[in-house]
């Protein structure tokens, strides 16, 4: 299983799968873990060269993984996304030789929709409402146990709204600062933002976000940074039934604000990371890929140049940088020289 060198945008990998991937995380050292339908898992521990299949956990053959989270090349957390109990946590300990269900979607109209670790004792799942509230659970033994936020700091008046499963990347929690923001779709689109969520007394706010509205629209992934004291993040997404539409796609915020692109990505998005080395924002979805070099500003699309393979430009799910993740096992690698004018 040798990685196939196409000299676009991204390195197209073998994976030797057809399952559509939506989860990915690249762990570091070389150690990145893919997840999606039919139960699948898999991983790599030298940076892509090689992609070995995981045992599919025991009775999760129909299951759809959502979302990973790794801690090294033995252990990880695996999210499935389905309503009430086809939404449950698996973790694995030996290099996902087997599997231990964790934790099962205790809400039968419950539906998972991002999982993530700060750090490797810690981490936060987040699901659609339920009876007028984000369910909301936290683990701090490193998935082994959950347990669930308090529902009333959670609640939310509009029914409409909704988390996309669509990247893992609804959910951002800066644990440094005890901060979670959720960034919602199906009907209204909010930044919701909670604030001291140990505390006794947890602060709850959101914020409109001017992307895309609708059932199939709204904000789908969510990355920030620091430029040194200064927090900047980035929010994309679009309407999944409307590819090619470029309205609504990305919001950036900086300076205390959240602002419109001048010019926006080529079209729905879902997912966003910024490359550090590369000192640029990454956009994926279905269409494309894009690039903004201005914390959001301005984006542009990178496509392949003559002569090169059209392939790796587009149909794309997920990020965990410098990987990529999407339908059909597609899995691709960051080419840097992407970056060239």
């Amino acid at each position: 299983m040798v990685a196939v060198t196409c000299h676009a945008q991204w390195t197209l990998q073998q994976t030797h799968t057809t399952a559509s991937l939506r989860g990915i995380h690249n762990a570091g050292g070389g150690v990145v873990w893919a997840s999606g339908t039919q139960g699948t898992v898999l991983h790599t521990i030298d940076g892509g060269q090689t992609w070995q299949t995981c045992a599919v956990p025991q009775g999760a053959e129909k299951l759809d993984f959502r979302g990973i989270q790794a801690f090294n090349r033995n252990t990880a957390v695996v999210m499935s996304s389905g309503t009430g109990d086809l939404s449950r946590l698996y973790k694995t300990t030996d290099a996902c030789r087997t599997w231990r269900l964790v934790f099962t979607n205790p809400d039968p109209s419950g539906f998972w929709d991002a999982l993530q670790f700060t750090s490797p004792a810690f981490g936060v799942l987040i699901g659609d409402q339920v009876s007028g509230h984000f369910p909301a659970f936290f683990s701090t033994d490193a998935g082994k146990t959950w347990k669930q936020f308090d529902p009333k700091v959670f609640a939310v008046a509009d029914k409409t709204q909704s988390f996309f499963a669509a990247s893992n990347t609804s959910l951002l929690v800066d644990a440094a600062r005890d901060q979670l923001y959720m960034i919602s779709g199906g009907g209204t689109t909010s930044l919701f933002q909670i604030d001291g969520y140990f505390t006794p007394m947890p602060k709850f706010g959101y914020t409109r976000l001017n992307l895309a509205t609708g059932v199939t629209a709204g904000g789908f992934s969510l990355a920030s940074r620091m430029d040194g004291s200064k927090l900047i993040m980035m929010a994309v997404g679009g309407d999944f039934k409307a590819p090619e539409r470029r309205t609504g796609t990305a919001t950036f915020f900086t300076g205390g604000k959240w602002q419109a692109p001048d010019t926006p990505p080529n079209g729905y998005r879902s997912a966003v990371a910024y490359y550090a080395e590369g000192k640029a924002w990454i956009a994926v979805g279905p269409n494309g890929t894009d690039i903004s070099t201005d914390d959001g500003r301005n984006w542009r699309a990178l496509k392949p140049t003559a002569g090169e393979a059209p392939v790796a430009g587009g149909n794309w799910n997920a990020l965990s940088l410098p990987f990529v993740a999407g339908p059909n096992g597609r899995i691709g690698k960051l080419n840097p020289g992407a970056f060239k004018p």
